[in-house]
């Protein structure tokens, strides 16, 4: 869908180990290299841990206001 939808090539994809992104087969086949972060450090998705943080953040603030 990348490719026909937005004309651009997938190079890498970056993921968790997560047994339902092993598409190993088609990854070589479309030569994608898929990179993996270490088991049980998310501290090394930093993206998503900083959206996180502010979701935890939002929700403490709403807690809060809301006097619970």
């Amino acid at each position: 869908m990348v490719e026909t939808q937005y004309k651009a090539v997938v190079k890498g994809v970056r993921s968790d180990n997560a047994p339902e992104l092993k598409f190993t087969s088609l990854f070589r086949q479309k030569g994608i290299i898929s990179y993996h972060s270490c088991p049980e450090t998310p501290e090394q998705n930093s993206v998503v841990e900083r959206k996180h943080q502010h979701i935890l953040n939002v929700a403490r603030s709403l807690m809060f206001q809301a006097h619970i």
